[in-house]
């Protein structure tokens, strides 16, 4: 089979479970009776997604997390999870298996020389209710090590900066930091998971190579091709291996092809079809994807058992880019917010 055939497949197996009435959920079986189709027996390919409207994020706001829970997973309990480190009320979405079967796919990816099977894991980045905190533990544990963790709220550090409280930012910073720093120096890490802020931080504190670590994990909405030359060369010293990803609570995780100078350092990411699927689109005709090498917003829709969202527009806009290596279907570079060269966008620690 193609990729395409395996999409295709993918979807008709996933949008049929979830509009069953053995298996749906109640929020899609009753989309369905007041859409007046039904997509079990319609959508045939991933282009009949198309008939879908965008998924919206009030959906994940508002909605009772029962209204989300399949039929074939009723009376199991639920990991509840919320996204980013937006204030208010935040989308949440709930899960069973799917955020382990995202990090086992992506640990094969990984140089062995570089994360070390049984090496142990530093996890210095957003904790609290996000998937991350577990994902990460769980990557440390499928390669045979143990992960240590610092506490952070990006929620608090985005509220400071909203307030133009820059030096209360800056000292929270250096507090979590610190206590990355502690940990680095007593006791033994050899991985490490954190964000491109959060890594040059650590950079003022420690040589970074210098204590332990060989690998970095790291995860941010904006890694500018200067920046990313800069985590390498200078704060790494081109010793420990620098592997950006791009990923969020509603998709799992996309994995990067290798950054080589060659590129200019330019990252490219690829969604982990068939589960999750991304796509670059014209922000004035969504349906249309734009040429490879064109910008567009990012379109992301999500497709396993536990959890069905199709046509989710991102707050990101990227360069569609070809299939690469093992990745056969497109992939997104150049990652930024959405209409980041005309609007402020307030990252906090990503």
């Amino acid at each position: 089979m193609t990729p395409q055939e395996r999409l295709d497949a993918h979807v008709r197996e996933v949008v049929s479970w979830h509009f069953s009435e053995e298996t749906g959920s109640p929020f899609w079986l009753d989309w369905a009776r007041g859409a007046g189709w039904n997509p079990a027996k319609e959508v045939q390919c991933f282009e009949d997604l198309k008939r879908f409207p965008h998924f919206q994020d009030e959906w994940l706001r508002d909605e009772p997390n029962e209204r989300w829970v399949p039929r074939a997973y009723q009376g199991r309990p639920y990991y509840v999870f919320e996204t980013g480190g937006t204030t208010g009320m935040p989308k949440q979405r709930i899960g069973w298996n799917d955020h382990f079967y995202d990090y086992e796919e992506f640990s094969e990816t990984l140089d062995d020389e570089f994360f070390p099977k049984g090496g142990n894991w530093l996890m210095l980045g957003p904790t609290g209710p996000r998937r991350l905190r577990l994902c990460i533990e769980h990557l440390a544990h499928v390669r045979g090590g143990v992960c240590y963790h610092v506490d952070l709220d990006p929620r608090w550090v985005k509220r400071l900066i909203a307030d133009r409280d820059g030096a209360s930012a800056n000292k929270y910073k250096d507090h979590v930091v610190e206590q990355g720093a502690t940990l680095l120096k007593n006791r033994k890490i050899s991985c490490l998971f954190t964000t491109p802020k959060l890594l040059e931080a650590l950079d003022e504190k420690l040589n970074v190579p210098d204590a332990g670590i060989k690998g970095v994990f790291c995860g941010g909405t904006q890694m500018t091709p200067q920046n990313v030359r800069f985590l390498v060369e200078e704060v790494l010293d081109n010793r420990a291996q620098f592997v950006p990803t791009y990923g969020n609570t509603l998709m799992g995780l996309a994995c990067s092809r290798p950054l080589t100078s060659a590129d200019n350092w330019s990252i490219t990411y690829y969604a982990p079809q068939p589960r999750a699927v991304l796509r670059v689109v014209d922000p004035d005709d969504t349906d249309r994807t734009v040429g490879h090498g064109e910008w567009g917003r990012v379109e992301l829709s999500t497709l396993t058992k536990e959890f069905f969202m199709p046509r989710f527009l991102e707050r990101d806009e990227a360069v569609r880019r070809e299939p690469w290596g093992r990745y056969e279907w497109d992939g997104v570079g150049e990652v930024r917010p959405f209409g980041a060269l005309s609007t402020t966008t307030i990252e906090g620690v990503y």
